[in-house]
């Protein structure tokens, strides 16, 4: 009987509409969770979810019924209305348009979750705007700088 099997591990990173630090210790860890369980609730397996003030990592297995594309809007979408339907912030909350994705070997699970579970840690020595632009170089991703996220200092 034919199958498909797969192995895909995607880290997706997507940032807060005008960059604001606005995702507050009080929801964060909340946000987190219910970031994990749209990712189950569409047959995706999630490996670490974490972020910091402004900005969302994601690592999970891919289930290949869906796109990348797909699930980003789905999680977007989803984790928006949440915070808004829970007043969370003051006014109205929307990630910025985009994303990034990348995609990593079995062999690399380990590092990418414990870099993910470790991101308030890391953003006090690397700014996210930073970070992101390494993951770019590192995965040798051209881009224009007209596309990418908007950054503020």
């Amino acid at each position: 009987m034919p199958n498909t099997y797969t192995q895909l591990n995607i880290q997706a990173v997507f940032s807060v509409k005008r960059r604001e630090n606005i995702i507050t210790k009080e929801f964060r860890e909340d946000l987190f969770k219910y970031i994990t369980g749209i990712l189950k609730n569409h047959n995706q397996f999630p490996l670490a979810v974490n972020g910091y003030k402004d900005h969302v990592h994601i690592f999970f297995e891919l289930n290949p019924v869906f796109s990348i594309s797909d699930i980003m809007r789905i999680v977007k979408a989803n984790s928006s209305k949440w915070i808004n339907d829970n007043g969370f912030v003051k006014g109205h909350f929307e990630w910025q348009k985009g994303y990034g994705a990348f995609s990593y070997s079995k062999s690399q699970r380990n590092n990418v979750i414990n870099y993910i579970k470790k991101q308030e840690e890391h953003h006090r020595e690397e700014t996210f705007k930073e970070e992101y632009m390494n993951l770019l170089k590192k995965f040798d991703i051209a881009f224009n700088k007209k596309y990418i996220f908007e950054f503020y200092n």
